[in-house]
């Protein structure tokens, strides 16, 4: 992925983008969008404005990047997810997942992309459009795949995919938010095991 803003050659940037991402990303999962000021995020990336926007744009560009980075580190057991072979087992792992990226030990707790427009007044109001793309994105992905599913007879022709992906993400979502109040891994993990009871037979 090429980015935008590359120092003028001959002049090295003088510090690792890479690096400053992910403490980027880190304050926005922390602290929300409109929670993490230019200062807390050039504070923690280690750079000066000047930097910080000749390599990743305005706050808001910035705050698009670290999700895209959130979406491949921290959240892509949601991508892993939709590889398991049933539709049982996809809803398995991405309720585990989603119980062991808003519980890790060294990283904030909850979720980047629920955290991450709470509160968010106008000038936020972007932000929180990219987040709820971002959920709707994750909803039609587990959408298609309970849709496949049924067409290969392992969910139930009654099934409503929609309905039953919208659940596991209000599931998920619920999860990053006890999260977020210090509710221990257990607890989070015994209520995705409970929302699993209600799983659809074949």
């Amino acid at each position: 992925m090429e980015t935008r803003g590359r120092a003028a050659i001959g002049r090295p940037r003088g510090f690792d983008t890479d690096e400053a991402l992910e403490q980027a990303m880190r304050v926005f999962w922390e602290q929300g969008y409109e929670g993490a000021s230019l200062t807390d995020l050039t504070n923690a990336m280690g750079i000066t404005r000047t930097s910080m926007y000749a390599a990743f744009g305005n706050k808001e560009d910035l705050f698009r990047k670290a999700l895209e980075r959130y979406t491949e580190g921290p959240a892509s057991y949601g991508a892993r997810a939709m590889r398991e072979p049933t539709a049982r087992q996809v809803a398995t792992a991405f309720l585990g997942g989603s119980v062991r990226a808003t519980t890790g030990p060294g990283r904030p707790a909850g979720c980047l992309g629920v955290q991450g427009s709470l509160a968010a007044g106008d000038p936020g109001r972007n932000a929180r459009d990219a987040l709820v793309a971002w959920r709707n994105e994750a909803v039609s992905l587990l959408r298609d795949r309970f849709q496949q599913a049924v067409d290969e007879g392992d969910l139930s022709p009654d099934t409503d995919p929609e309905l039953l992906a919208r659940y596991l993400m209000t599931v998920a979502n619920g999860i990053a938010v006890q999260a977020s109040g210090g509710v221990p891994r257990e607890d989070l993990q015994q209520v995705a095991d409970m929302a699993l009871r209600n799983w659809p037979p074949a």
